[in-house]
């Protein structure tokens, strides 16, 4: 899934509805919003060696991979159900999924696909052209079955199946992105059997076709899957992977240490310095693919232009969202809040896409600037009161901040920021409550000032796609759309239709430059930073994870299913073993493996929050 969202998941959308759906990202992450207060689930009995705990806090809006966007069950859909194409776990480019090559023709505007011949489902029946065929049929006829990933098949005229194995792809233009990335297929043979799909929870005794499947799910408990014998490269080396749920981050962390769970993820830089030399534990930082942000109500609209939500006024003079960057110091808050664990942000694309970042050196970038700000807001006639609070037309300057308490950047983030306001002008009230009433509240555009972030994946495509006009929601609940910020600027759209049909890498990479100079002039949101994926795992009883990257990157929210494929007990682990050797980086025939116990996600909420969206 591109999203790879949220927040909205922190994570994969700001005017979208909460069933609304990577990357990666992401959010997104790739933030963020934590998981409301649940009852922590620590394991009563011994650990199964071929189980692999995993903690978490995520916030699960069901497993289905037409409507979910939230970055757990995103990411776990990810090792359900394969595409097309798969993102190499070397860079993430295209490499081998349910089709084991493919061809252009018609300069670009029509694809074909060839399937590997006698792949099965988890349930023994075979994988075939026709599942392909139902699954892209289904997004582009039904509206509600393309909230997830709708807009990947946007350009798509046709999709044929001439024999069982071959897929072809007809598109109304040209189109650069490989077209069979991203989209989950699932079974036709239990899909169409199914009443109403797009109400479809999907939550039990799943049949896929990736690694491992969904058993059962017990909300705000667990989740456990199985390893599919099934799956075309091979099982898994673990029978199970189980997410247990855990209050908060601090408790998932005591869990590691007590070997109660072999992993946690989305680490807080002081709980990962806190793990740091813990016998039979391993730390990892690895290159991420989430960026964080404040989003800013630019007012919120349908797809039809009606107005919905409550956002202040003041925020739709892009001279005030412009004036509010200008008084944030994003190098501050990387430095002191997330103590230097990853790089400064310049756009909705993280650093670790070089070709598509948006440079650092970019013309459109602006430092921080507290007097700059000032002068923005004197030129939008708000004018500073006696106790310097800026007033227009007889309205202060107030704004909302939504922050969720269970997540502690976003409380350090909100200590910086508050203050920075006051110095130019603006009264930031901050209303703290837990994830879900955030994310509700962001879905409806009851907000002005929220944290967000998606996990991004390596072509910018979808990400780009879910900040145009054509993804806000349909309904005045926000609702009906994959929205990232509630962003809609014609010109930006007319530009991500160049960028799809260009065929020439370095032509589509001037394009996308300057769509994210665009966005970031318009100022719906400011992004922060890419995080640095923090990790921590009992290397006493797995290793063997793979990192995607291979070259320093991480094992939980990747845009694939690596980091869970090759994780296998050590050798001569007992069941309840809580001690071991810290085994590292393992690197064998050219490729890095982590020693980790891999992760899925375990801060994860809602996709507006910080880490919630795909």
């Amino acid at each position: 899934m591109m999203h790879t969202p949220p927040r909205r998941h922190r994570l994969r959308a700001l005017a979208a509805g909460a069933a609304v759906a990577c990357a990666a990202l992401t959010v997104a992450p790739a933030t963020a919003f934590a998981a409301p207060a649940l009852a922590e689930a620590p394991t009563d009995e011994a650990a199964d060696a071929s189980t692999l705990r995993i903690a978490t806090s995520g916030f699960v809006d069901n497993f289905n991979p037409f409507i979910s966007i939230y970055l757990l069950p995103t990411n776990t859909i990810r090792y359900m159900y394969e595409s097309l194409v798969q993102n190499s776990s070397e860079d993430g480019s295209p490499t081998e999924g349910l089709a084991e090559s493919w061809t252009t023709e018609k300069d670009g505007a029509q694809w074909v696909f060839t399937l590997r011949e006698g792949m099965q489902w988890s349930d023994g029946e075979p994988i075939t052209s026709a599942d392909v065929k139902y699954t892209y049929d289904q997004m582009m006829s039904v509206p509600e079955l393309g909230t997830a990933n709708g807009n990947l098949v946007s350009g798509f005229e046709s999709v044929e199946a001439p024999d069982d194995l071959t897929v072809v792809i007809n598109l109304k233009a040209p189109q650069a992105p490989n077209p069979g990335s991203e989209i989950p297929v699932v079974p036709k043979h239990i899909w169409e059997q199914i009443d109403n799909p797009a109400e479809f929870q999907n939550d039990a005794d799943v049949v896929g076709s990736g690694p491992f499947v969904l058993e059962s799910y017990q909300a705000n408990e667990s989740i456990a899957f199985k390893a599919n014998p099934n799956f075309w490269r091979g099982a898994p080396k673990v029978d199970k992977l189980q997410y247990v749920y855990y209050t908060n981050s601090d408790a998932q962390v005591q869990a590691l240490k007590a070997g109660d769970v072999d992993m946690v993820t989305g680490l807080t830089p002081t709980q990962f310095k806190a793990l740091e030399g813990v016998e039979g534990v391993t730390t990892h930082s690895g290159i991420g693919r989430r960026y964080q942000s404040f989003s800013l109500n630019p007012g919120m609209q349908t797809r039809e232009g009606t107005p919905y939500g409550t956002g202040a006024e003041a925020l739709k003079d892009v001279e005030v969202r412009q004036a509010i960057r200008l008084g944030t110091d994003t190098k501050t808050l990387l430095d002191k809040v997330l103590e230097g664990e990853g790089v400064p942000a310049t756009s909705f694309i993280p650093a670790s896409f070089p070709k598509w970042h948006l440079s650092d050196d970019d013309s459109a970038i602006v430092e921080f600037d507290p007097e700059a700000a000032k002068e923005k807001l004197d030129a939008a006639g708000w004018v500073e009161g006696t106790d310097g609070i800026r007033e227009k037309d007889g309205q202060k300057l107030e704004l909302r901040l939504l922050v969720d308490a269970g997540e502690p950047n976003e409380q350090s983030i909100s200590e910086f920021f508050v203050p920075w306001m006051q110095d130019i002008g603006i009264k930031i009230n901050v209303e703290s409550s837990d994830a879900d009433t955030v994310s509700a509240a962001s879905v409806k555009g009851d907000y002005d000032i929220y944290f967000t972030g998606w996990s991004v994946n390596p072509d910018p495509d979808y990400q780009l796609g879910i900040n145009t006009c054509a993804n806000l929601p349909t309904s005045e609940d926000g609702t009906g759309g994959t929205s990232q910020d509630g962003y809609c600027n014609p010109e930006f759209d007319k530009l991500y239709a160049e960028q799809r049909s260009e065929l020439d890498e370095g032509k589509r990479q001037e394009i996308v430059q300057e769509m994210l100079a665009m966005n970031y002039t318009d100022t719906v949101q400011i992004a922060n930073w890419y995080a640095n994926g923090l990790e921590a795992y009992r290397s006493d009883r797995f290793d063997g994870f793979t990192l995607q990257p291979e070259d320093g990157g991480i094992i939980a929210n990747q845009a694939g299913y690596w980091g869970y494929l090759t994780v296998a007990p050590v050798e001569g682990t007992d069941a309840s073993s809580d001690q071991g050797a810290n085994t590292g980086l393992l690197i064998a025939g050219g490729v890095v493996l982590l020693v980790i116990i891999g992760g899925v996600v375990y801060m994860v909420m809602r996709r507006k929050n910080l880490a919630d969206v795909e």
